[in-house]
């Protein structure tokens, strides 16, 4: 139904807004069992995405860490590393 939803926190550079939209759609999408709603259920969904992103990004925002931050491009390659080694026939 929806794909992965990937951690946000910590890179470099820092999620955007989109990413952090995106992520919260497929949140309301899993919890709500169905990636298109119906029309009648359509501004449940809306409203529900619009809290769930402003609550993932104040806590995005509000996290300190000691670690240095993760490079996107690297954390890539590592994930379909993960994924060919998984997958390999």
């Amino acid at each position: 139904m929806c794909r992965n939803i990937r951690p946000l926190n910590n890179f470099e550079p820092p999620a955007t807004t989109d990413e952090v939209r995106a992520a919260a759609l497929q949140y309301v999408r899993k919890i709500g069992g169905a990636s298109k709603p119906s029309a009648a259920n359509q501004g449940a969904y809306d409203l529900a995405m619009e809290k769930v992103a402003a609550a993932s990004q104040e806590l995005l925002d509000s996290l300190v860490t000691s670690a240095p931050p993760k490079n996107r491009d690297e954390e890539a390659a590592k994930a379909r590393a993960r994924s060919a080694a998984r997958f390999a026939s």
